[in-house]
């Protein structure tokens, strides 16, 4: 890879002006020591955001920290005390609400193919909250039986389903181990690529505009699905440029239909405080150019020896945006320029070399997104969780074995869920009502009422997803249960340096604090550094801590930030972990009753004590095995009835399998009688 990259930035062309040199009193070196300087609210000087495709929380840690560790495979055993999630416990595995029961993929059947995570069916495969429709609905269209469990179309019946643990995604796990897990991190709304990477930098899909035509990506005015971006010469690749001048710049417009973005993000915040940043994205240096129009065509090779592109032009949500945007991928003239405001044209949209030559020099800006090549950013169909542990382990160790690493805060997650399943469902904080919307009903999605036409077609939270956070000042082998989403992170880099809000409609505002990650009541991050092997994601080296020589260095610009642990939300074990307030929730007894009348079966169920939470109960039945009813009732005055037609072959063995959930915790009931 790194051949590539420097290949690569070869053939890219490179811009300067006489003010851009490195000397002590350039703009570079001015605008560098503001970085450095700035006045923070914590002792993190520097975010890393690390942003992949594709995951699920499910997906990748549902059965945390418990591996199944088959030989050959790459061991995972969880360190004492180690506190568990709210996954995939016994109920979910074995009588899952879901067509099919959710099953372990190993390292052999990493590759796999794309599943369908578009706006409407995903709030389809939620059901209202039942989360018990995912595989009629985002099962991908590639996703065949297929015996080779080493193709890209590798799909057993109800892969959407299915999960991945600490043996495959290793790396993943050890990082947890020695930091910050979150369970309880979403999507800031429903859909795709796009919108999840635009709102990771503003929380705001909303002033979408269509340029070049209609889109179906953009309803009522917001970006909820994979539009190209207006302002990279790199959209829509095949189509011939247009003669529309771009604004801002002497790049040309791309042809046929893009999407542009009209409000603020937070580089333009960035920007007005005067602090270095970047967006870093695998490929964006161009491979060529073409009567002046970069080729975006550098390529890798996956594991299963598929070439691939590196560049995704709807994965760089900063070029959707005039006032970020890097139309004509040019490159800096020096590292020393990579997060300033110079040269002109640059503006901080870099390939993701460039950060790997900035954090080798000393150089880290204060802000940097990294975007993986495609064959390495986890997305199925095109990746995998292998090639792109090599990738997270790569940018971590290196960080971490940096002189910034003291002053790091690491940010690891994805910007949507591929449709794979998750059991765990948000609040809807931004209800929506167009005809994309499903979630409770045709054309509705949140209680009626609540949406505006700023919240139209961008209904939210989504799925949840998984959230790391990698610092030496992150709680270590702690499960953070503080509900966040997508907008949190960019609310945490406005607090971080008091840049303020975006404004408009961002969920900047209102998304959950990521605080409750760190421990910034010591006079220095006391977590050490582990350093993985890329290839198993196995640890290494452990590098601990060391105080710096005086203490009160590492704070002198800093105020020190106390949260506790909030109480869990819907913790798959009942209560809380991680050493936060535990919260304990009881399930009640359940008793149920079967009676047949005719051509119908009753199966009447009481409740008795337990805990005053909501229970709902999900009852499947089974004919000589085959499954012939799946429905779902909230308990209301401790009864809860289901209804079954019976066929006309009634006589033979019935089954009933009874998922108890109360408050996040859950349990099993079987009941089985014979008609003769």
């Amino acid at each position: 890879m790194t051949a590539a990259a420097v290949g690569a930035a070869v053939i890219g062309i490179s811009v300067s002006s006489a003010s851009s040199n490195d000397a002590p009193g350039s703009s570079v070196a001015a605008t560098a020591a503001v970085a450095s300087g700035a006045t923070t609210t914590t002792p993190i000087k520097h975010v890393v955001v690390l942003f992949d495709e594709n995951i699920s929380f499910d997906h990748y840690f549902g059965t945390y920290p418990y591996a199944e560790n088959l030989p050959g495979e790459p061991p995972f055993h969880a360190l004492p005390d180690t506190p568990s999630v709210n996954g995939l416990n016994n109920t979910l595995l074995t009588a899952n609400p879901n067509l099919n029961n959710p099953q372990r993929l190993g390292p052999d059947q990493a590759l796999t193919c794309d599943q369908n995570h578009a706006y409407t069916p995903e709030q389809s495969a939620f059901d209202g909250g039942l989360m018990d429709a995912f595989v009629q609905n985002t099962t991908g269209g590639g996703c065949t039986q297929h015996n080779s469990p080493d193709s890209g179309s590798y799909g057993p019946d109800g892969i959407v389903m299915d999960y991945y643990d600490g043996n495959t995604v290793t790396g993943l796990w050890n990082l947890a181990q020695h930091f910050t897990l979150n369970d309880n991190f979403y999507d800031t709304q429903f859909g795709p690529s796009s919108p999840g990477a635009i709102n990771v930098i503003s929380g705001d899909t909303n002033g979408a505009v269509a340029e070049g035509g209609t889109s179906t990506n953009v309803v009522d005015g917001t970006l909820n699905g994979d539009a190209e971006p207006y302002f990279d010469e790199c959209s829509n690749a095949t189509t011939p440029l247009s003669t529309t001048t771009l604004p801002g710049s002497g790049a040309l417009a791309p042809g046929g239909v893009t999407a542009e973005l009209t409000g603020p993000n937070i580089g333009d915040l960035l920007n007005t405080k005067g602090l270095t940043w970047g967006w870093f994205q695998g490929g964006f240096t161009p491979s060529s150019y073409s009567s002046g129009r970069p080729i975006c065509g550098t390529t890798h090779t996956n594991i299963g020896g598929a070439v691939v592109a590196d560049y995704s032009e709807h994965h760089e949500p900063f070029q959707y945006y005039q006032s970020t945007s890097n139309p004509t991928h040019l490159s800096p003239a020096s590292v020393a320029q990579v997060g300033t405001s110079v040269p002109d044209g640059v503006n901080h949209q870099y390939d993701l070399s460039w950060f790997n030559d900035a954090v080798a020099a000393g150089d880290m800006p204060a802000v940097s997104y990294l975007k993986a090549p495609e064959y390495e950013d986890g997305h199925a169909g095109y990746s995998d969780p292998l090639d792109e542990q090599r990738f997270i382990a790569q940018e971590v160790d290196q960080i971490e074995q940096s002189p910034d690493w003291a002053s790091t805060a690491i940010f690891i997650t994805y910007d949507d869920s591929d449709g794979w399943y998750d059991h765990q469902m948000g609040p809807i904080i931004r209800g929506s009502q167009t005809a994309s919307d499903t979630l409770n009903g045709p054309g509705k999605c949140g209680n009626t009422g609540i949406s505006d036409t700023t919240t139209q077609g961008r209904c939210g939270v989504g799925p949840r997803l998984p959230l790391l956070v990698i610092s030496p000042w992150a709680k270590r082998n702690f499960v953070d249960n503080t509900f966040a989403e997508q907008a949190s992170i960019p609310k945490f880099i406005e607090d971080n340096w008091n840049l303020g809000r975006i404004g408009g409609e961002s969920a900047d505002a209102a998304a959950g604090t990521l605080l409750n990650a760190f421990d910034f009541n010591q006079s220095y991050g006391h977590a050490p550094a582990i350093i993985l092997d890329p290839t198993t994601g196995e640890v290494t080296r452990t590098i601990p801590a060391t105080a710096p020589a005086s203490s009160s260095s590492s704070s002198s610009s800093s105020t020190s930030t106390s949260a506790t642990a909030s109480p869990a939300t819907g913790s798959g074990n009942g209560s809380s972990s991680g050493g936060g307030q535990a919260v304990t929730v009881t399930l009640p007894k359940v008793t149920c009753k079967v009676k047949v009348a005719g051509d119908k079966l009753t199966l009447a169920c009481a409740t008795k004590g337990g805990s005053k939470d909501s229970t709902a109960l999900r009852v499947r039945a089974y004919h000589d095995g085959h499954l012939i009813a799946n429905h779902a009732a909230t308990v209301r005055n401790h009864r809860a009835t289901f209804g079954v037609k019976l066929t006309k072959r009634r006589t033979g063995r019935y089954r009933f399998v009874v998922s108890i959930d109360t408050g996040g915790k859950v349990g099993k009931l079987t009941r089985s009688f014979r008609i003769h």
